[in-house]
């Protein structure tokens, strides 16, 4: 549920004018709609545009001209687009990985809607193209979502998203011939695609939504299913999930010795149970934990041991180990145990990669299946790591590095040596020695200090005048680390600066530090951010006028919060496919799902108010000069349902008082949640989100 920023150009003119209208928006069809919580009346004027109803598409038609109207106006538009294609267009190559005889990798050539799969014999040498997704349809906007491997390398399975919808469907080859070889398994949502030998794989999925209620039916009960290769969709078997264990999430997976099913249950996205069974000895399911109190994940396995990952006892993490025999709670030993730092685990080429997060920053240690410490890997820099995973026997892996100011590079490492070399480094126009990229530490409202990184070119003035974007998430348990984006390059390229604090609700510094930003403490999560653009301005970073605040999903729940709370603060608002209306997002699709980082209107009157209170929907006034404001979701979102965003806007638009401040609400057509999206819609997005900032700031004309 993340985003990132955009861009600015040298030589920029500042001007006190700039192209104003008289803002006649479109009329969206107003009812008298109210609901009371706990003898609390709340009015839902614009109820109607939760409905996929004729006036709410003709609305929608209407609101996409006339945010394309006043886009187009902006004189340096295309030239802020051709700029970002140009530092876009450069060869991207993943990191390689092998099933069976053949090396896999994804590459795309620079401006390819999607990346490729290619595939390279192992024998022969001879390299040719596995799958494509730039031909799955015609405009690029059905992606790959994900895809499998039988242990053998000769059978998989691949998800497809049509339109950026969290739906899918799975389409079954023999990775030899590359050929179909079963139906399409249709109507799977919130899936992964685990193989059982040669027989058949697991998945999940729910039931299919009524027809018209895609975007707004509710998806509670997960289900896993078994397909046997050869069979009908309609014969698969149900092994867990339904009506008879009833669980918001699930997920499958067999471990890489094939002895193990397991099968992780969760009602909301902080906690889960495990189940595993053993397959070769057969039998039910063995419940691990029980409740929701604690996540556990099964990260590897070695004949009758296990190696779990948990947050049991160690609200920064821990690595430990038990027995197929008695896997409960009370048996588990430390491997790798709790340290003041966040820990993440991988395994591969018999050994633990233990990645520490240190204020957001990865370190990097290898240990044996004892916990023995191997060795600290010595990374490139300061910055984010991913990668240090492989199959048990493969003692050669990948991991690629990333800052804000160097762009990703794959490294080729040895796990019996330590030794590290340099695989693919992209060739991308952006000279890294150019800028800085530092750390600082503010103190937020209630005196919690926060880490923040803030990455510019070398040079700036601090004189209040330097366009800057202010991105967060703030939630979910998601830590915001260091990593490269061509739009923020170019924003940057051209004297901009970007800002990314890290605030409560993220991860980066265990459970109590996300917990702090959850239910009755979410405002710490918007105090932070506030207090993040105090620290900017009062530094001399910039300035009110030259101010954006920006956020996807959650962190649109953060802007628009912000934006409501501190109007005064910002100049620019960026909300992107955001969770904006707090008293009714868990009346929709996964919505439910997201109770334990925000609680729900219908928990207790205590709840109810404190939603209320901050909620971006109902806490737009009257007689307020807002920030210019661009509201960005798309037509296929069934994650967070695009009448969030629809419905702030038109509050918005309704009720702002500074007619040269617009209230644009952007929507993108073919597309969802994010994920996906071909390379012309992010570039056009993006582009659409700099011109505006940078023409709300009083940007007259770019010079380069």
């Amino acid at each position: 549920m993340n985003f990132k920023p955009f861009l600015l150009t040298a030589g920029v003119l500042f001007s006190a004018t700039f192209y104003s209208q008289k803002m006649n928006y479109p009329k969206a069809v107003k009812g008298n709609q109210t609901d009371t919580y706990f003898g609390t009346a709340v009015a839902d004027p614009y109820r109607d545009l939760e409905n996929d109803s004729e006036p709410t598409k003709k609305w929608v038609d209407e609101e996409v001209a006339y945010s394309q109207n006043y886009l187009s106006k902006i004189p340096f538009r295309e030239q802020i687009k051709n700029q970002l294609t140009d530092m876009w267009n450069y060869e991207k190559i993943g990191a390689p990985f092998k099933e069976g005889d053949f090396t896999y990798y994804y590459k795309n050539n620079g401006l390819q809607a999607q990346s490729v799969l290619y595939r390279t014999d192992n024998k022969t040498k001879t390299t040719e193209v596995f799958l494509d997704p730039n031909k799955f349809s015609e405009k690029g906007t059905t992606s790959l979502s994900s895809l499998s491997f039988n242990k053998k390398g000769n059978l998989a399975a691949y998800a497809i998203s049509e339109g950026g919808s969290d739906w899918n469907k799975i389409i079954i080859i023999d990775a030899i011939t590359k050929k179909q070889i079963d139906e399409t398994i249709v109507d799977v949502k919130f899936s992964g695609i685990s193989w059982l030998g040669d027989d058949g794989f697991y998945y999940s999925s729910y039931d299919k939504p009524k027809e018209g209620t895609v975007l707004s039916g509710m998806t509670d009960k997960h289900k896993v299913f078994f397909h046997k290769l050869g069979t009908k969709q309609s014969a698969d078997q149900l092994i867990f999930g339904g009506d008879k264990t009833p669980r918001r999430y699930l997920g499958a997976g067999v471990s890489e010795d094939q002895r193990y099913l397991i099968i992780s249950a969760a009602n909301a996205t902080n906690g889960n149970e495990l189940y595993i069974k053993d397959l070769k000895k057969g039998g039910d399911f063995v419940q691990i934990n029980k409740g929701f109190d604690i996540n556990v994940n099964l990260v590897d396995t070695e004949g009758d041991n296990l190696f779990i990952f948990t947050d049991k006892d160690a609200p920064n993490m821990r690595l430990v180990k038990t027995t197929i025999q008695n896997p409960s709670p009370e048996t588990w030993k430390d491997v790798i145990p709790e340290t003041e730092n966040v820990l993440g685990i991988s395994s591969g080429g018999g050994y633990f990669f233990a990645t520490y997060m240190v204020d957001a920053i990865d370190k990097v240690k290898q240990f044996d299946k004892t916990g023995k410490l191997i060795r600290e890997i010595s990374l490139p820099g300061k910055g984010n790591v991913g990668g240090f995973g492989g199959k048990e026997k493969e003692k050669e892996m990948y991991y690629s590095f990333s800052n804000y100011i160097t762009p990703g590079t794959t490294y080729k490492f040895n796990a019996d040596t330590g030794k590290s070399e340099v695989y693919q480094k992209p060739k991308v126009k952006f000279n890294p020695d150019d800028y800085v990229s530092e750390q600082v530490f503010y103190t937020s409202k209630d005196g919690t200090k926060v880490p923040m990184m803030i990455s510019y070119k070398k040079g700036i003035k601090l004189d209040g005048k330097n366009p800057t974007i202010l991105y967060s998430y703030g939630g979910f348990n998601v830590s915001l680390q260091p990593a490269f984006s061509v739009s923020n390059a170019v924003w940057m390229e051209n004297g901009g600066v970007y800002a990314v604090p890290n605030i409560r609700g993220g991860g980066e510094y265990g459970k109590k530090w996300y917990d702090a930003g959850t239910k009755l403490q979410k405002k710490n999560v918007f105090n932070d951010f506030i207090a993040a653009g105090e620290y900017l301005q009062n530094k001399g970073y910039t300035s009110k006028d030259f101010m954006a605040i920006s956020g996807g999903s959650n962190g649109g729940l953060l802007v628009g919060a912000t934006m409501t709370m501190r109007p005064d603060l910002i100049r620019v608002a960026l909300p992107a496919v955001g969770v904006l209306d707090m008293l009714r997002y868990n009346k929709f699709t996964a919505g439910a799902g997201w109770a334990y980082d925000y609680g729900t209107a219908e928990d207790n009157k205590e709840m109810f108010e404190y939603l209320k209170s901050y909620s971006p929907l109902h806490n737009v006034k009257n007689n307020i000069c807002y920030p210019s404001t661009m509201i960005t979701t798309s037509d296929h979102d069934d994650r967070v349902v695009p009448s969030h965003s629809f419905k702030f806007g038109a509050e918005l638009q309704e009720r702002q008082s500074c007619e040269d401040r617009p209230i644009l609400v952007r929507i993108e057509k073919n597309a969802g949640h994010g994920a996906g999206r071909s390379t012309d819609q992010v570039i056009g997005e993006s582009a659409d989100k700099i011109s505006f900032t940078l023409y709300e700031m009083g940007i007259k004309k770019l010079e380069k």
